[in-house]
């Protein structure tokens, strides 16, 4: 239960504390004086979006702090769920400086704004008529439906596969998209180590075929001057080696008649050894050249690949181009398409999608079986009431699509008026009737949950006099096992708490400021009177506040 609010530079509030107990707490005050102020306030410690807009003093910062005593409510696994320190007396503490930069804390821990508020929601349930959860929140249905049911449990099994399924099927799907990348990735590698691997590349190949092709290409040329050079070596009547022949004979004649020419007799016989012996080989040479046209094209064929490759990889060199291809050969290699984790994935995925499945069909098979005994609570609280003509009807509509909390679409059908068909209750209710519908509710709730503290901000919106002292009471009995607080405009609500508060603004100031006085009996008559019979107190007011009192 909330035990003390304090509050500090929040919107008209300057500073101000509350000291609050078990039990009904009302709390009054004139429109405009800031009761909503005050429930905005508690708002921020259960985790709301808050801005530099609520600093009263820009300049300094905004304090709220909460008092919670949670000893009889069996918080200590969420707590720890939540790493924050339990204690049996917590603090929640948050904070919004000049920046508009938000800090909270619970017991002195920092935390993170949806920590607070997944805390906050089990410390406090706040029904305003400004937030109607009845439109707000769909999932507050399967909440009643649920509480009532005792499927705390089962529902809380379901949600813990529901979301770890819900990962895994995100994780099959981005493994799956990993693959199909994979795979294309995969191709165009292929794709392009096939083209350099059918190439058949080597170094300086391109160098070559233009030498071959430039000797093809002057083959005749070649030919001719080949021909012609072993011609006038050793064909020609008068060729080279013929006259060096000539020669030798006219020196060794010399050597004859006395004249030592040997040694030059034998350079020459170099000579004309030499000189036939390149004949021969040019003779070689000529004989194995042909202008071949066909491999002239293919020859045209391979350098033509080389250079488009080239072009197509960006470089300059064969060297370059099998560099790239090995590069790929590496990838290829050490590629791994993981099919295996993805199949093992979906193995699982069907696996709790069957799970998921035969807890959400039982789930929802207790839903129906409780639904009537919750319409027949909720129609007798609403007759109680006032409204006498009540159906309440609750439409589970089970589908085959795995939902958050199941299968089951719900909705609450409601109908004020005799032999009027039920509709949707959010456009058959007036703001009366939902105020009505509201307090059953969670009047039925208060039955199966342990929630420390309910606060309703002006849930007798539309509605008055003996209809407002009946909620009154249902609120007062509720308080026997709840912390109840109510917000409210009405005596007959006002009179019912086991003790009251006025909100009023103070304008003996500069600036006009909200704050919050507990009542004594003779104060609270007054308050009651005034509510009755407006500033002016009549004696009669004060009698009846006293009569409402008692």
């Amino acid at each position: 239960m909330l035990s003390k609010l304090y509050i500090k530079n929040y919107i008209l509030i300057s500073e101000l504390e509350i000291d609050l107990n078990k039990g009904f707490t009302t709390i009054t005050g004139e429109t405009g004086a800031g009761k909503s102020i005050l429930l905005g306030a508690v708002s921020l410690i259960t985790g709301q979006r808050a801005d530099t807009n609520v600093l009263l003093n820009k300049e300094q910062k905004c304090i709220v702090e909460g008092f919670f005593d949670v000893s009889d409510f069996n918080l200590q696994k969420l707590f720890n769920e939540l790493d924050i320190d339990y204690e049996p007396n917590t603090i929640i503490r948050r904070e919004i400086n000049a920046k508009g930069k938000s800090r909270a804390f619970v017991n002195d821990t920092p935390v993170s704004v949806s920590n607070l508020k997944q805390l906050g929601e089990k410390l406090i349930d706040i029904h305003s008529q400004h937030n109607n959860i009845l439109s707000n929140n769909k999932g507050f249905y399967l909440q009643v439906i649920d509480a009532y049911s005792g499927l705390k449990q089962q529902v809380s099994e379901y949600s813990k596969t529901f979301s770890s399924y819900k990962i895994k099927f995100s994780e099959l799907e981005k493994l799956e998209n990993e693959i199909a990348k994979a795979k294309q990735d995969l191709d165009y590698y292929q794709y392009r180590f096939n083209q350099l691997d059918e190439a058949n590349l080597v170094i300086d190949e391109e160098t070559e075929i233009e030498t071959d092709l430039n000797k093809l290409n002057n083959a005749e040329e070649i030919k001719t001057n080949l021909s012609s050079v072993y011609q006038e070596l050793s064909e020609n009547d008068t060729n080279i080696i013929s006259t060096l022949k000539n020669i030798e004979n006219l020196i060794s004649n010399i050597n004859k008649l006395g004249i030592d020419t040997k040694s030059h007799q034998k350079r020459i016989q170099s000579v004309i050894v030499e000189i036939q012996d390149i004949a021969d080989d040019l003779d070689t040479i000529n004989s194995g050249i042909e202008y071949d046209v066909e491999k002239i094209e293919l020859l045209n064929e391979k350098l033509n690949l080389i250079f488009s490759l080239h072009q197509k990889f960006g470089v300059n060199t064969n060297k370059d181009l099998i560099k790239i291809k090995d590069e790929l050969s590496e990838k290829l290699s050490g590629f791994a398409i993981d099919e295996t984790k993805a199949e093992k994935l979906k193995n699982e995925i069907e696996k709790q999608k069957t799970e998921l499945f035969s807890l959400a069909n039982n789930i929802s098979k207790i839903r129906k079986l409780k639904k009537s005994e919750i319409e027949t609570y909720i129609v007798k609280v609403l007759v109680s009431l006032g409204i006498k003509n009540a159906v309440f009807k609750i439409d589970i509509e089970t589908g085959t699509e795995l939902l958050k909390s199941g299968v089951d679409k719900v909705k609450f059908l409601f109908s004020a008026n005799k032999n009027i068909e039920t509709s949707d209750i959010l456009k058959s209710a007036s703001g009366g009737e939902v105020s009505r519908i509201m307090l059953s509710l969670k009047s039925l709730l208060a039955k199966t949950t342990n929630l420390p503290t309910i606060i309703f901000d002006e849930i007798d919106t539309g509605v008055s006099g003996e209809i407002a002292a009946k909620m009154a009471e249902i609120m007062h009995k509720l308080s026997s096992t709840t912390q109840v607080i109510s917000i409210t405009h009405l005596p007959q609500i006002a009179v019912k708490g086991n003790e009251q508060f006025v909100v009023y603004k103070d304008d003996s100031d500069k600036k006009s400021q909200t704050k919050i006085s507990k009542l004594n009996q003779e104060d609270r008559i007054n308050e009651i009177a005034k509510m009755l019979s407006g500033k002016e107190l009549s004696a009669a007011a004060v009698e009846n506040a006293k009569a409402l009192l008692n």
